[in-house]
């Protein structure tokens, strides 16, 4: 059970990380773009350049976000994988539920 609620802070952790990162490189685009407005020559080279490492870290964040959401990844596989038919009972007890649910709404 520890380990299970640690791969679910990891993934909580990674979602963070990856919404405030995603959010930060929206921000400086949207003031790239605000400010290529009037720029001609050198200063649009100069945003060009700005634009072009803007998208290099934002790969770079996401092949780090990636690399840290694989060990849960893994881990969710090797569970599922060693615990065939408990999953397929938690997945079974899931659907049933749901449609007890969806079934008292009509």
């Amino acid at each position: 059970m520890a380990r299970k609620n640690a791969a679910l802070a990891d993934s909580d952790q990674i979602k963070d990380q990856v919404f405030s990162e995603l959010q930060a490189l929206i921000e400086e685009s949207e003031k790239l773009l605000n400010d290529s407005a009037a720029l001609v020559g050198d200063e649009a080279e100069t945003l060009r350049a700005q634009v072009s490492l803007k998208l290099r870290q934002a790969r770079q964040a996401a092949d780090k976000v990636r690399s840290k959401a694989q060990p849960v990844m893994d881990a969710t596989q090797d569970y599922i994988g060693g615990h065939p038919w408990q999953t397929v009972a938690i997945s079974a007890g899931l659907g049933l539920v749901v449609g007890l649910l969806l079934g008292r709404r009509h």
